[in-house]
């Protein structure tokens, strides 16, 4: 009996990856029924998905950066079924800065990365499910908004091509002379904050825009969605900035952060504020993010510290 196919949905920027292109070659000639996807257009992930839902594959595999596994992942929700029902999920970490795959430990190269799903069971984590004045988008990695969003919205895709994650160090610099506070009000089961913020992580994983580790104690399935808000600046703040940003250290945030865990918030602005959701921008004035538990099943190495077990 034929083993259920898998499929790989491949971001188009990496179609001429000859690294990927000879790990698939690998896989096949190993007797693995390897089936490929391109994405050109939007809706082309949601295609894909519900191909390999037809054709009853066993694995998705999401070829690209943190917003492919979100665009993949977010298919996936949009189905009827429940995790157990749907495919297993595994990402090929093809992105700049690769921020999930980071703080999972999934491998970056490619064979290693596409025979992880051979190496043990698939995981449940959560999703978060985000709601901007009615737009619903999913989210597999971290929505964030403030100081780290520009920098990862603005930063010039040529910059990102040459330098990698650099290149977000160099855009926040460029920018740190006119950092805007968004006014806002923030609240949750028991949490309430309002003031002007510079940085805003909503976690299911914990780091972004090139290694902004915003939310350091998330865990990916545990239920429960992991918030970090950083006030607008002053002198203990821009103090701590650097540290902050670049290594994201618990004495950090514990100096001038607003931390906690929530199954779900509200974000209600004084003007139209933007989300990053994995790369993919969000602009509304309210929001409402919402932690789904065990939405898909994921592939990941054993002992990631992302799972609480």
């Amino acid at each position: 009996m034929q083993a259920a196919p898998w499929f790989l949905i491949l971001n188009g920027k990496s179609a001429g990856d000859e690294a990927v292109r000879e790990a698939v070659a690998r896989l096949r000639e190993q007797g693995r029924d390897l089936q490929v996807r391109v994405t050109w257009e939007g809706g082309d992930a949601e295609r894909y998905v519900r191909e390999a839902i037809a054709t009853q594959a066993a694995l998705l595999i999401a070829g690209g950066g943190d917003g492919t596994l979100s665009e993949v992942a977010e298919a996936m929700a949009h189905t009827d079924q429940d995790a157990a029902q749907l495919p297993a999920l595994a990402l090929l970490p093809l992105g700049t800065a690769n921020d999930f795959a980071t703080a999972t430990g999934i491998p970056v190269e490619p064979l290693a990365a596409l025979q992880l799903p051979t190496q043990g069971a698939a995981q449940p984590i959560d999703l978060l499910r985000i709601d901007g004045d009615g737009k619903v988008h999913w989210c597999a990695n971290l929505a964030s908004g403030g100081f780290g969003t520009e920098v990862t919205v603005e930063t010039h895709d040529g910059l990102k091509k040459m330098l990698g994650g650099l290149a977000y160090v160099i855009t926040g610099v460029a920018k740190l002379g006119k950092i805007e506070p968004i006014q806002a009000r923030i609240h949750g089961d028991g949490f309430h904050w309002q003031g002007g913020f510079i940085a805003l992580g909503i976690g299911n994983g914990r780091q972004a825009g090139g290694g902004q580790q915003l939310c350091p104690d998330a865990l990916l399935d545990d239920g429960q969605l992991d918030l970090t808000v950083v006030p607008e600046l002053s002198g203990e703040v821009m103090s701590t900035l650097g540290t902050l940003f670049s290594e994201g250290k618990h004495a950090a945030l514990d100096q001038v952060a607003e931390r906690a865990r929530l199954s779900e918030l509200w974000i209600e602005a004084e003007q139209p504020m933007t989300l990053n959701l994995d790369g993919e921008p969000l602009q509304a004035r309210r929001f409402h993010v919402q932690c789904v538990a065990g939405r898909v099943r994921l592939h990941l190495p054993a002992g990631t510290a992302l799972l609480g077990g």
